[in-house]
Formats: C-alpha cells, sequence, structure tokens
C-alpha cells in the first residue's frame, strides 16, 4: 500500500518515513481493499512533552477513516493510530460479512 506522508513544520528524516510506512503496512493483513492512506505528521510549537501529533486518513470504498493522535514520540503515535485503525478496519469487515 502506498502511504502519502506529509510532515508539517519540520523535515522528516527517512527512517521516521520508513518506520510510518512499515506500522501502515501492517493494515493490509486485516482489510485488503484499502485504496489510499494519508499520513500527517505534525509539531506544536508549546512546552507541553506531547506535541507530536499523528494523523492518519484511510480510504477504502464506501467511507473512510481518520486517527489522530498526540503523543511525545510520532513512532509511538503512529503505533496507537495504527491499532486504533486496525480495530476500525475490522469492524467493518465485520459489518460487511454480515450483510452478505
Amino acid at each position: 500500500m502506498k502511504v502519502n506522508t506529509q510532515s508539517v513544520n519540520f523535515n522528516a528524516d527517512k527512517k521516521l518515513i520508513d518506520f510510518v510506512q512499515k506500522r501502515m503496512d501492517k493494515l493490509d493483513l486485516f482489510y485488503d481493499k484499502i485504496i489510499q492512506s494519508d499520513v500527517y505528521l505534525k509539531v506544536e510549537n508549546t512546552s507541553d512533552k506531547e506535541n507530536k501529533i499523528f494523523e492518519a486518513r484511510v480510504k477504502v470504498p464506501g467511507d473512510s477513516f481518520v486517527v489522530k493522535k498526540q503523543c511525545k514520540t510520532f513512532e509511538e503515535g503512529a503505533d496507537m493510530a495504527v491499532s486504533s485503525l486496525e480495530r476500525q478496519l475490522k469492524k467493518r469487515k465485520e459489518k460487511l460479512r454480515a450483510h452478505i
């Protein structure tokens, strides 16, 4: 799956982009009809330690899922967001199976 990653207010290094790609690729295991996924990595200018925002938008036929997590690191945000998306995709798959 192609993941469009955009970093806002900073330049993301290759290691972080590869990490995000790897985490998002795991979603293919749970739902194989993912059309597109967009990831936005943002840094807020606050003194708060949890100033990293990880936002993911996953498009599937007929619907799209958006998850936004704010954490200390982008890696932690990616893990939390992917597990949340995983639950949502599983739920959607179960709903589709119930209608068949």
